[in-house]
């Protein structure tokens, strides 16, 4: 039997607070992946991206530059791509919303072949939210959308509850479901 390639995790940290409750619940789920398992960690509020503008019918989108690159390239580095963020509004949160609409760039840009590179990874929500799971629903539905129009795998969706800095810890059903989570 051949030997698998390595997994490489990207954790896309969608909240305007660092080490907000959705990050902490990611962080814990990732202990448990593998040792093997190559992670990196990237916080979208760090990248200064301009607001995205829809130039499909405009003119052909340019090669993308700092800070877009190290995103796109983080992205098609990945095995697996993990979404982290806050329930804002019933979706994701303004940062995660930015890098998402860059995807619409990307597939467009020539000599970049991004859904075609994207079909095998593997697409990942950790969302904490203080209301309901019902409330998160558009979120986990606009994201399970996205990965099958992308043609990827959808891996699953973990939510946690929390509001205050530091909630999500005490959400004991979350943190069981994160410890087998991303399949350890």
């Amino acid at each position: 039997m051949p030997k698998l390639p390595p997994r490489r995790f990207l954790f896309l940290l969608g909240s305007t607070r660092r080490a907000g409750n959705s990050e902490l619940l990611a962080r814990h789920a990732a202990r448990f992946l593998p040792a093997t398992t190559e992670q990196q960690w990237l916080f979208l509020a760090d990248f200064d991206l301009p607001p995205f503008v829809d130039l499909r019918h405009d003119a052909p989108y340019p090669v993308p530059t700092e800070p877009a690159k190290t995103l796109l390239d983080a992205t098609l580095w990945a095995t697996d791509l993990v979404l982290v963020t806050p329930l804002y509004w019933y979706t994701v949160s303004v940062p995660a919303k930015l890098y998402l609409d860059y995807w619409s760039a990307w597939l467009r840009t020539p000599g970049v072949e991004f859904k075609g590179r994207m079909r095998d990874k593997t697409f990942w929500a950790v969302v904490v939210s203080s209301g309901s799971a019902e409330e998160a629903l558009p979120l986990r539905e606009t994201l399970q959308l996205s990965a099958n129009y992308m043609g990827m795998p959808w891996g699953g969706y973990l939510l946690g509850n929390g509001s205050r800095p530091g909630d999500v810890l005490r959400d004991a059903a979350a943190l069981r479901t994160a410890e087998s989570f991303f399949g350890g």
